[in-house]
């Protein structure tokens, strides 16, 4: 054994302290909770110069996958992290690194596949890999998740397929716990060994081509040797564990059990809640209960993929009765995934048990011991179903109650002849989005919102991509909204609208519903810019009659402020911190208002809360847009105090700052002709843009000397940008 030291930390933690001691060259990421804490982790490392790992915050899990891919093909050691519908998003490139047979490592921190969106930890997310070609280790604990890291690298590079690393999101990923972890980094180092790569690509001796087209025969010889691989890493894992039990201590099996030697009833299930089982079995058979009762026991698996039937046979294969218990469901199939494996493995070994399936846990939904008596309970119950949810509430449809009344268009006239009313009448129009909301005192977003709305006079439909503003307005059973509104995820918003639009014209000309003016609104913001660029673009070029409207608060908030493409350069975010090695985010910030202008839509603006006159006057005219000619963009900036670190009081006076030094300049560009709103300079109000960055404490320590070249960089680029758009506004 070798030297080890105690740790209380979380799973995330323990994954980030096994990515740093393992020396990978390179971190594809982008972040989604709950695996998000592994890349802020690594980040401080960074800072610190603990590590030189390179990490890349991609636009998208989709393009993480993609980086990761090419630094695997070069031959870089790989590392990546991710949870539910961003492994969803990322999900065709996995097929194509295990077909390839590029090793690296992803840490999969299981949660709850959208839609409706929720965040919590279930396996509904890492069951639609069973079919990737990935092997895949399943942690219950802390110490496993660690350890299973340290493996699974091992693992990877010894039969050169990519390896998954899973466990319960928010259970195991956020509870700490003692756990051990090795003193010396190059004993995790000295264990994996050096890497080796047989054919090199980047040896331009002797080129290679990666992923060739193929037809058949060679594709399902390609899928064959895919399949021998498998094969290899089944025996593989055991010897894996084998050696890794005589550096640790600690011996894995691909299953563990409790009391399943005499039991006559047993749970089979995945992760955290093996833990609960066993202490409930510990009950059970030490306890002051029937003799009946006593003979119980517990099983999970380590080992996914490949499965381990034959081993989970020899545990489990004798006991009378088993209930296998999913934290998902594969609807249709009368089961969770894994009770269709455990049935089949049965089926295939001569297994004669009665075997029952239940689906739990959903969302994040506890497992109590109270739960698990029940479940033993329901397992030797042979009246009972085969099948069945656990701990369901099924709702009727008498459930739904109308919260608001209809909103009649007299009540909004603001837009007459081509022309905006007095505003003064928007003072009196009825809100679109009611006083209730759960959003952060000082938060920038219903304030923009509600100026959007005001400005606009004819119905609208809302559609909110995932964030901050969807998160704070519709908590189940309740919505603050009080006109049609959708959710769809940050990648998709602008074709899901569009899609919404284009029906409702058609059933209008079809006279199946009223006609008349509906303007279509997508409200994005918290980086949806960056996972949805793609989708707007698309949007905007087919030129959809709908309106755009970005809240820009320069960061991931709604998962706890990681760097987004917006946020300032030298800010400070959890994946962008201060240290000695580091100075915040490394790059400038996207400018997105020239981007959309640059599809050619008729109407772009940008719009701030410190000039709530212009705000709405822009609103009706990207409304007056949106209806009559295709889409409109416009993009406000929106204070976030709990990211920014400033005060919820004081967040006109930054944003107005942010306008007077040019950083967010107000502006339009109707028709392909830019026209500056507001010009700080004539007015004489322009400021140094580290007076801006100094209201905030993300951004307080660029003040320090050390960071004058940063300063001057953003100062430079600041103004390049402010010169070409004046020269835009002069011709």
């Amino acid at each position: 054994m070798q030297g080890q030291v105690m740790e209380f930390a979380s799973g995330n933690e323990m994954a980030a302290i096994a990515i740093k001691q393992i020396g990978y060259d390179l971190m594809g990421y982008y972040p989604i909770t709950p695996s998000t804490q592994i890349a802020e982790n690594l980040d401080i490392m960074r800072a610190n110069g603990e590590t030189d790992l390179v990490m890349i915050a991609a636009e998208g899990e989709h393009s993480a996958a993609g980086i990761c891919y090419g630094a695997a093909v070069a031959g870089g050691r790989v590392i990546n992290a991710t949870s539910a519908n961003g492994l969803l998003y990322a999900i065709e490139q996995f097929p194509v690194q295990s077909g390839t047979r590029f090793p690296m490592v992803m840490n999969v921190v299981c949660r709850t596949v959208s839609g409706p969106l929720s965040i919590k930890g279930d396996h509904s997310d890492i069951m639609y890999l069973l079919n990737a070609g990935w092997p895949i280790l399943f942690a219950s604990t802390v110490q496993q998740v660690y350890d299973f890291n340290i493996i699974a690298l091992k693992l990877a590079e010894r039969v050169r397929l990519p390896v998954v690393v899973a466990y319960d999101g928010f259970f195991t990923s956020h509870q700490k716990g003692r756990c051990y972890r090795f003193e010396s980094d190059q004993t995790v180092r000295d264990y994996i060994g050096p890497k080796v790569e047989p054919y090199p690509f980047l040896d331009l001796e002797h080129p290679i081509t990666v992923g060739s087209y193929m037809n058949e025969p060679d594709l399902i010889n390609n899928r064959y040797q895919l399949h021998l691989a498998m094969e290899e890493a089944d025996q593989v894992i055991e010897e894996l564990f084998s050696s890794f039990a005589e550096l640790s201590g600690r011996k894995y099996g691909k299953v563990e059990g409790i009391g399943c030697e005499d039991a006559e009833t047993a749970l089979v299930l995945l992760g955290s809640s093996y833990d609960t089982t066993a202490e409930v079995v510990d009950y059970l058979r030490l306890g002051n209960t029937a003799q009946d009762e006593k003979k119980v026991g517990a099983a999970t698996l380590h080992v996914l993929r490949p499965f381990p039937g034959k081993e989970l046979f020899h545990l489990v294969g004798h006991i009378p009765n088993i209930m296998v218990a999913d934290r998902q469901d594969s609807y249709g199939a009368g089961g969770g995934n894994l009770a269709l494996e455990v049935r089949a493995t049965m089926q295939k070994y001569g297994g004669k048990s009665q075997i029952k399936s239940v689906v739990y846990g959903l969302g994040g939904k506890d497992l109590f011991k109270e739960d698990v008596l029940e479940l033993f309970a329901k397992a030797k119950d042979d009246a009972g179903p085969d099948f069945e949810y656990y701990g369901v509430t099924p709702g009727t449809l008498s459930d739904h109650t109308s919260l608001f009344g209809p909103i009649k268009r007299e009540q909004t006239q603001i837009y007459k002849d081509g022309k905006v009313g007095n505003l003064n009448t928007a003072t009196a129009m009825p809100g679109r989005l009611a006083p209730g909301h759960g959003a952060c005192p000082g938060c920038g977003i219903p304030v923009n919102v509600n100026l959007l709305l005001r400005g606009i006079e004819d119905p609208v439909v809302l559609l909110f991509q995932t964030g901050c503003g969807m998160i704070v307005t519709t908590a189940y059973p309740k919505t603050s909204f009080k006109v049609p509104y959708v959710h769809n995820l940050f990648q998709n918003g602008a074709a899901t609208l569009s899609g919404i639009a284009e029906i409702c014209y058609r059933k209008q000309e079809k006279g199946e519903i009223p006609p008349g003016d509906i303007i279509f609104v997508m409200v994005s913001g918290d980086g949806g810019m960056d996972i949805g660029m793609g989708s707007a673009l698309g949007t905007a070029l087919r030129g959809h009659r709908l309106l755009i409207f970005e809240y820009d608060n320069g960061g991931y908030m709604n998962t706890g402020y990681q760097l987004s493409y917006s946020t300032p350069m030298g800010a400070r975010s959890a994946t962008s911190h201060i240290g000695k090695e580091q100075y915040g985010k490394t790059f400038f910030h996207k400018d997105m208002p020239q981007i959309m202008a640059a599809t050619g839509i008729p109407y772009v603006a940008t719009v701030a809360e410190s000039n709530p006159v212009d705000f709405m006057q822009k609103a009706a005219k990207a409304a007056h847009y949106a209806k009559t000619t295709g889409t409109a963009y416009m993009k406000a900036i929106s204070a976030c105090p709990l990211n920014w670190n400033d005060k919820p009081a004081t967040e006109r006076k930054v944003i107005e700052a942010a306008v007077n030094c040019c950083y967010f300049p107000l502006y339009e560009v109707e028709q392909g002709v830019t026209k500056l709103s507001y010009n700080p300079e004539k007015s004489g109000k322009k400021i140094p843009v580290l007076d801006w960055l100094s209201m905030m404490g993300r951004t307080k320590h660029l003040q320090k000397e050390e960071y004058a070249d940063v300063v001057k960089r953003i100062q430079d680029e600041v103004d390049r940008r402010f010169e070409e758009l004046k020269k835009k506004a002069e011709k």
